[in-house]
């Protein structure tokens, strides 16, 4: 029997040295389940890389320069630009037409200062002396240069600004609700139209010839929004007495202030026209005059005497 045998019987076999293979640099390794691709992408797209550093060849010419470059783009373009300059003069005029934007901007300029001396006359016309409207070749002046000027803004904020402390004092009196306040809003701004109307339509009637605009009357009705507030602030703070005193002197601010800029604006061009001082059609210039500065006290005590209890 061969002694290999009889070993093999009588001891235990031992496991097999098997030499592993080392790799080599251009080798792959044998336990390795894929192939490993990134340095030859590495190498291969090496030579090809651009100024980025992320390894993507670089593009001789981009789309759009050589979209611009054609001839026929650069005319498809400059006809394109002459449509959008054609259909914005187009919108330009329509708005002009029907909105008046550049009267608008006309109300719309004031500064700190003008404001400040309109609420101050809003408050004590007694004191003004002189209330003509400054005019420069045959223009009147902004207001920032007027007191006197008619404006847009005073009204606007006065008319937000009463809204606000509308709500607030419904606030204070467990009253708010979204449909209540918007029902304020709306009242107000109903009755501002139903004045504007009313005196477009009696100027008509009486025959005025006067540069009055239908702006120049949203200006002055809506200044009674300011005494409105302080009314109604006034009877938040000291409650009823505080709110009939501070609202009595601004109507009667108001009245003052309206007479005395309206009749220069109907009853100065009834003078320059030739029309008797007692004749028939200036005294209804007169009562129109009166008419419409009484309304004012009137509907600032309506749209507020609800809103402090």
């Amino acid at each position: 029997m061969h002694p290999g045998g009889l070993v093999a019987a009588g001891t235990p076999r031992q496991p097999s040295k098997r030499r592993t293979p080392v790799s080599q640099p251009g080798m792959a390794d044998p336990h390795q389940l894929f192939d490993d691709t990134s340095s030859t992408q590495s190498r291969g797209y090496g030579a090809q890389r651009g100024p980025s550093s992320l390894g993507y060849p670089a593009a001789s010419a981009s789309p759009q320069a050589a979209f611009l470059a054609d001839p026929v783009s650069n005319m498809a373009m400059a006809y394109g630009s002459s449509l959008a300059a054609q259909g914005k003069e187009l919108v330009d005029k329509n708005i002009d037409r029907f909105i008046p934007v550049t009267k608008l901007k006309y109300y719309f300029a004031v500064d700190t200062m003008y404001v400040g001396k309109k609420l101050g006359l809003l408050f004590f016309p007694y004191l003004h002396q002189d209330w003509e409207v400054q005019y420069q070749q045959d223009t009147p002046v902004a207001p920032r240069f007027d007191v006197n000027a008619p404006d847009l803004y005073i009204p606007a904020m006065a008319f937000i600004t009463y809204i606000l402390v509308a709500g607030l004092a419904l606030g204070t009196q467990d009253r708010f609700s979204p449909d209540l306040l918007g029902l304020q809003a709306s009242s107000a701004l109903a009755w501002l139209t139903l004045e504007v109307l009313a005196i477009l339509l009696s100027l008509y009637l009486v025959t005025v010839n006067t540069d009055l605009t239908t702006i120049d009357l949203v200006a002055f009705l809506g200044y009674k929004y300011v005494g409105m507030i302080g009314g109604v602030l006034m009877g938040l703070l000291f409650g009823k007495i505080g709110y009939y005193l501070v609202l009595g002197w601004c109507c009667v601010s108001i009245f003052v202030f309206m007479i005395r800029t309206l009749r220069l604006k109907i009853l100065a061009d009834a003078a320059a026209e030739g029309i008797p001082v007692r004749g028939a059609r200036n005294q209804l210039r007169m009562y129109l005059t009166m008419a419409v500065a009484a309304a004012q006290p009137l509907l600032m005590y309506w749209l507020t005497f609800h809103l402090v209890r």
